[in-house]
């Protein structure tokens, strides 16, 4: 029996701006610190994202937010998380130091958290501009994004 499709796969699932540059470091530095491979990723932009927020009745064109899904395979369900609370769920799924970093985010309420957030959100393509990267430094990390 073959294993089901990454995009069917019952693993932790972080969706983000595909074309931000910002964004696009984030995820490289999770597939960094992810040593187990847990994480998967898939731009919000791209069909699967787009299936996600369409089925949540969450906006298809604003991309500045980010949405954790705990479980790809059940991702039907409500459990997901935005903004903060969604980078502090993928940094306890990662394991590593990724809880420890969670942890200390975790301390700030979310209210002070998300306030950050989007004010880097509406900074960060003035700062980071779009994303302009070549082939991931791993090979084998193109394997966890769908």
């Amino acid at each position: 029996m073959s294993a089901p499709p990454l995009a069917d796969a019952a693993a932790p699932v972080l969706l983000f701006d595909g074309e931000c540059g910002l964004c696009q470091r984030v995820v490289r530095l999770l597939l960094r610190l992810d040593r187990r491979g847990r994480l998967r990723f898939t731009p919000l932009q791209g069909a699967p994202g787009q299936e996600f927020l369409r089925t949540h009745g969450l906006p298809t064109e604003d991309f500045s937010t980010l949405v954790f899904v705990p479980d790809w395979a059940r991702r039907n369900q409500t459990d997901f998380q935005l903004r903060t609370d969604g980078v502090i769920r993928a940094l306890r799924a990662i394991g590593g130091a990724g809880p420890v970093l969670a942890a200390g985010l975790a301390i700030f309420p979310t209210a002070w958290r998300d306030a950050g957030y989007r004010l880097v959100a509406r900074g960060r393509q003035r700062f980071f501009g779009p994303w302009r990267g070549g082939p991931l430094p791993r090979p084998e990390w193109a394997a966890r994004i769908f």
